[in-house]
């Protein structure tokens, strides 16, 4: 079940306050990975939302960040609609494939749905691959992004840009919170426990996947609108599979069913990408290690695990004050009676 904790409320705080900072003291470089960060955060997040809180855990969510990114180009370049009118629109195909793939895949679980959303992804990816009216595999450029200047706000600014990608990932956060916290997010996480009580007490659990599968589906195709924009370049390749398991480890290492968990590991990952990439190319390597000792560790995860430390210390300094009352008690025991 999801909690709103004051540890979690100071972790994503920190982290949405040292996004804002870095947007506008950090290099070129530095703003480019911020973007980078954020959108694997949004992606990550949403990933959580379907598989750590759903149980229905995916390796085609990458889709969703393509659709996002092409239904975008469509509108913009070829329809002529208003960038952001463009930003909103495109979110109407995400949660549509969305909702269609969990009605479909309502009655597997496990690695028959793992399989099934994997297959869906490779679909989306080959057609868009494939067709040239889309680019094929030269992808599109020259893709506009939203122009705020009638407001003062320069979007081909980076630091303005990255500071508009850092508040829009911490908006998401806060829906996906809202939503976790209300009755149906409270069913959601019941579907994931027990899914046959859930449908004994005359529950649409089909109803209930579809629209988990569909909003996280919007919020991975709202991270690749901004994409789109980011590098004004869409391809293929954002909807490989090989990026749908980036996100899921983002997940794993960061801290299963945790919501800030992912933002976490996504910054991890992307950090550490970049860091052991000015040594080898072979950074991959690494992060399968890292993988590897969270799982062994308990599978908390980096931020699962400072949330299980702080609750252990926690749980010892309420011990520790409460062995006086005990002592004392033992000592006079008729005090107890009286």
């Amino acid at each position: 079940m999801y909690y709103p904790s004051k540890l979690r409320s100071a972790v994503a705080a920190l982290l949405f306050v040292a996004g804002i900072v870095a947007a506008f003291q950090a290099g070129y470089f530095g703003k480019e990975i911020l973007v980078e960060i954020a959108l694997y955060a949004l992606l990550a997040l949403s990933l959580d939302f379907l598989a750590g809180f759903g149980g229905m855990v995916s390796l085609g969510h990458a889709a969703f960040y393509g659709i996002g990114g092409y239904a975008y180009v469509i509108m913009t370049m070829e329809a002529g609609v208003p960038p952001l009118a463009a930003m909103a629109l495109a979110l109407v195909p995400c949660f549509a494939a969305g909702w269609l793939l969990g009605i479909v895949t309502s009655k597997v679980r496990g690695i028959f749905y793992i399989m099934a959303t994997l297959a869906f992804g490779q679909m989306i990816y080959v057609f868009t691959f494939q067709n040239r009216m889309l680019g094929g595999s030269d992808g599109v450029a020259g893709v506009p992004r939203i122009d705020l200047t009638a407001i003062g706000i320069d979007m081909n600014d980076p630091s303005i840009f990255a500071c508009a990608v850092v508040v829009a990932t911490g908006l998401v956060y806060l829906v996906f919170s809202r939503i976790l916290t209300s009755s149906f997010g409270r069913t959601l996480v019941g579907l994931h426990r027990n899914e046959n009580r859930m449908r004994a007490l005359g529950l649409s659990v089909r109803w209930y996947k579809a629209m988990a599968s569909g909003l996280a589906g919007t919020a991975a195709g709202f991270a690749g609108t901004i994409a789109a924009q980011h590098t004004m370049f869409v391809s293929p390749g954002m909807m490989d599979w090989t990026t749908s398991g980036e996100v899921l480890i983002m997940v794993i290492l960061g801290g299963l069913e945790t919501l800030i968990g992912p933002v976490v590991g996504a910054a991890f990952v992307v950090l550490l990408k970049h860091e052991i990439s000015e040594f080898t190319n072979h950074w991959h390597f690494f992060i399968g290690v890292f993988l590897i000792v969270a799982i062994l560790a308990g599978g908390r995860g980096l931020y699962g695990s400072l949330e299980a430390g702080v609750a252990r210390l926690t749980r010892r300094k309420s011990e520790r004050e409460q062995e006086p009352g005990k002592t004392t008690a033992q000592k006079n025991p008729e005090a107890g009676n009286a």
